[in-house]
């Protein structure tokens, strides 16, 4: 199991080295483009650091057959976004509070509400699929897509919170993005890789697959919203972190959908009292994360909330396993 574990260690640090670059390179393209924050972090950096449960997700269908990991990475990683927010007020609470935010996430919270309800349904009703032309999706899959489309057109026309502060280098857009894609693809490489090393893993141990995801794949795929989120702080973009942890909790529920395409048997909804409690506690997240919003102007009830996310996902990972065992 030693190798088996540093393998898997060596991968984390390398998706932690290439999120910190990209999260640089969309902090920048904040700076010298008439982007808005909250849509280069709500989409941009969103969807590039979702690469990781993206390639990690159609890895498990495709090559490990391993369906049941797709519904615990994209849970597991929703809920531990979630904390990266907590995380970030709890040493940045100040920080917060003077930062420009814009209310669009409220209303992308506010969607992922939605997207956990629709989860809910298609992972307690197994027979709820809608023959569409070649695919067979669930009506699940279809109202994600529809929330996700939605969110994209409303953070789209979103103008607020974009950073203040002067550029840190002397590239141009076009260099920066090249340098974006460059560092995007080596994600996903690294990703796929860590799929494999996962399902070894799960096996190792005996534990059940979604659980598995939700901790394995969940937490690993989760290293570039953490280290890009935090990161955007450090650089007192505290609009495009939060934009980052919300775009990428909604993109995330997109996988769904695509493995809900690639499935040719089965469900990608897979019921377990596992996949449950971390619905459930991806719910009670998303709404102390509605709160946050709110808290901006008190740094102590921002430092709670930011606690309280920190132990919902506690709460989240401890009973599946808990149940698993």
């Amino acid at each position: 199991m030693a190798p088996l574990f540093l393998s898997y260690i060596v991968l984390a640090a390398m998706v932690v080295y290439f999120s910190i670059k990209l999260s640089f390179y969309v902090d920048e393209l904040d700076k010298k483009t008439n982007l808005s924050g909250a849509f280069i972090g709500g989409i941009m950096l969103a969807a590039v650091t979702s690469l990781p449960e993206l390639f990690t997700s159609i890895t498990s269908v495709l090559i490990v057959h391993e369906p049941n990991l797709v519904l615990g990475n994209v849970l597991g990683s929703d809920n531990f976004n979630l904390i990266i927010i907590g995380i970030c007020l709890l040493f940045a609470a100040q920080t917060y509070k003077e930062s420009k935010v814009s209310k669009t996430h409220i209303f992308t919270l506010l969607l992922t509400l939605v997207m956990f309800g629709a989860t809910y349904f298609g992972v307690t009703h197994q027979n709820s699929t809608l023959n569409l032309v070649i695919f067979s999706v669930d009506i699940a899959s279809v109202i994600i897509l529809i929330v996700y489309i939605i969110n994209v057109k409303l953070i789209a026309g979103d103008d607020e919170g974009g950073s203040d502060d002067a550029p840190a280098t002397d590239m141009t857009p076009g260099q920066i993005m090249v340098r974006f894609v460059i560092f995007a693809v080596l994600l996903v490489i690294v990703s796929i890789v860590l799929t494999k090393v996962t399902d070894i893993i799960a096996d190792e141990l005996q534990l059940g697959k979604t659980v598995a995801g939700a901790i394995f794949l969940g937490v690993a795929t989760s290293l570039p919203e953490l280290t890009s989120s935090i990161n955007l702080v450090r650089l007192k973009n505290f609009n495009a972190s939060i934009g980052n942890v919300t775009g990428s909790n909604i993109f995330n529920f997109i996988i769904l959908v695509f493995g809900d395409l690639l499935l040719t048997s089965g469900s990608i909804y897979f019921k377990e009292t596992a996949s449950l409690f971390m619905i459930l506690f991806g719910v009670i997240s998303t709404v102390i994360a509605i709160c946050v919003m709110f808290s901006k102007k008190y740094v102590w009830l921002s430092r709670i909330l930011g606690l309280l996310l920190i132990a919902s996902y506690v709460c989240s990972i401890a009973l599946p396993m808990t149940i698993a065992a």
